[in-house]
């Protein structure tokens, strides 16, 4: 996941809600449950309503954000094994975009130049080219150009490296993998270590590769389906940023879905191309937030839509997001926490290093304090440990 920018109306249905539980009152009952929480974060909660496997998970939930990107390469075998070894409640594993040959691949946007080593391919140069991505001209290379068999002799590499020159040992050391692989090494991992793997993939600018012939919706729902993992109660977790992609899914599949939201200010690309006006501010709306209820589960809207930054970058009064969202059953899994100092508010960052730590606890402390159901992190042990002093504190 990343925001809108950076990658970072069909009509609902009323069955979206009436087959799946409530996520919001059903993961914040059990989540108290489990780890004994008091006080703000147990009253958010509420009672558990229905059954179901997201009631083991513990609130706040930590998902680790492309797996543990903070130390490996990002959506990497690599990166997913470390989140479950550093003990990701769920590894959002992957952002998915399609080949040539209609198959899905785990990568954080469609151009790849910046998270493989493409560019090192001389037999591959020709492929470069410029396209417009959701209304933005992309150059690059682009998942769309290549087989599947092509991708495979590409090796991942560090996507911000000026921010972890220490990842940069890891570039070469793995492929991209399909969502196929990620579902089967999800069972593989739950078989060794004898505990659930949740994962938590992202259909990737939906509209862009519908008009292009290569619809994500359908091709993820026939992988669940072959898988048995469709199920309201299957340890998959559906996220986009384009609502009808989530309204499409809550047709063909009964996972639990997210809608994804970006700054307040901005358009999903969906209702840019179909000339829908609204913008995510419209969305956050008591209105927007029940219409996101009648299809989905859950939002996962910018940290900066639960707490605003002011100018300085310097943390403000948090919205009515969070309660205005469990109010109509929604849960909300923010993104993304991150150690380094430019991706932390002002007032945690330590020292000017782009590489360096700032204050990740204090600002995990804070966000918590909102009430949110989990977040994504880029740094799941960093995460887990803020978790325990807020919860425990």
């Amino acid at each position: 996941m990343g925001t809108q920018e950076s990658r970072e109306t069909e009509g609902t249905t009323n069955g979206g809600t009436g087959r799946r539980a409530l996520l919001g009152a059903a993961v914040l009952g059990a989540g108290a449950s489990v780890l004994g929480l008091t006080g703000t974060a147990r009253a958010a909660g509420g009672a558990a309503r229905h059954g179901g496997g997201l009631k083991s998970l513990p609130v706040p939930t930590v998902i680790g954000h492309r797996g543990a990107s903070g130390y490996r390469p990002e959506h990497t075998f690599g990166s997913y094994q470390l989140a479950l070894d550093l003990g990701a409640d769920i590894v959002e594993a992957g952002d998915l975009v399609p080949t040539r040959d209609g198959h899905l691949v785990c990568r954080h946007e469609p151009e790849i130049g910046g998270t493989t080593d493409v560019a090192d391919h001389p037999e591959f140069a020709d492929r470069k080219t410029t396209k417009t991505l959701d209304g933005v001209p992309t150059t690059g290379w682009f998942t769309e150009d290549f087989t599947l068999a092509e991708l495979k002799r590409l090796r991942a590499i560090e996507r911000i490296p000026a921010n972890r020159p220490h990842n940069t040992l890891y570039n070469g050391r793995w492929e991209i993998p399909t969502f196929e692989e990620v579902l089967k090494w999800q069972d593989e991992q739950t078989r060794k270590r004898g505990k659930q793997v949740w994962i938590y993939p992202e259909t990737k600018h939906p509209t862009y590769f519908r008009k292009l012939g290569l619809g994500l919706e359908e091709r993820v729902a026939k992988l669940l389906h072959k898988y048995g993992k469709d199920k309201r109660t299957s340890p998959v977790i559906l996220q986009s940023f384009e609502p009808t992609s989530i309204q499409r899914l809550n047709k063909l599949v009964d996972n639990p879905l997210v809608v994804l939201l970006s700054s307040a200010s901005s358009r999903p690309y969906d209702f840019v191309d179909s000339g829908d006006p609204r913008t995510v501010a419209d969305l956050i709306t008591p209105k927007g937030l029940r219409e996101i209820a009648g299809y989905a589960q859950g939002i996962g809207p910018t940290l900066d839509l639960v707490i605003p930054k002011d100018a300085n970058g310097n943390l403000g009064r948090p919205t009515t997001l969070v309660a205005d969202a469990h109010k109509v059953g929604l849960v909300l899994h923010p993104y993304t926490m991150r150690n380094e100092n430019p991706f932390l508010p002002t007032a945690f960052r330590k020292g000017t290093g782009a590489d360096a730590y700032g204050d990740a606890f204090g600002a995990f402390r804070t966000y918590f304090a909102t009430g949110i159901d989990g977040v994504f992190t880029d740094n799941p042990d960093t995460g887990l440990l803020a978790r325990e002093a807020f919860v425990n504190g």
